[in-house]
């Protein structure tokens, strides 16, 4: 169960939550997710491709512990180009309703000079409470 925390006079966020208060029995930690396939094999050289396919990574984990992004409380991006993101955020927006719907974490989203595996561009990585 959780509860997103919005402070008195803030104005409501897009697309992420500013906070959670969550309480549950099992806590899930979502190791980084990249953009590859079950195979390890990159599909997408793009950035809004290889987002997509990391949160479904992200979701079929949680699924493994039956759980879904209904419990996901904390999110963090880690992400290759700056502009990437931000020059295709509406692409973006639409790859993360797909695959999470319309529940939003506590996230961040931070810029890296890079990821261990040279052709990802983001990694996602999900602490859960189900």
């Amino acid at each position: 169960m959780h509860r997103t925390l919005l402070p008195e006079g803030w104005p409501r966020p897009k697309g992420y939550a500013n906070g959670i208060m969550a309480q549950g029995s099992q806590h899930i930690f979502c190791g980084g997710q990249i953009g590859w396939n079950k195979d390890e094999v990159f599909e997408h050289r793009d950035f809004v491709g290889q987002l997509r396919q990391a949160l479904l990574n992200v979701r079929d984990v949680l699924a493994a512990a039956d759980a879904g992004p209904e419990h996901m409380v904390r999110m963090t991006w880690y992400i290759t180009d700056k502009q990437a993101y931000l020059s295709n955020i509406r692409e973006v927006g639409r790859a993360y309703r797909d695959v999470m719907g319309k529940h939003f974490p506590a996230m961040s989203v931070v810029e890296v000079s890079a990821l261990i595996e040279d052709q990802a561009l983001v990694e996602v990585e999900v602490t859960a409470l189900r």
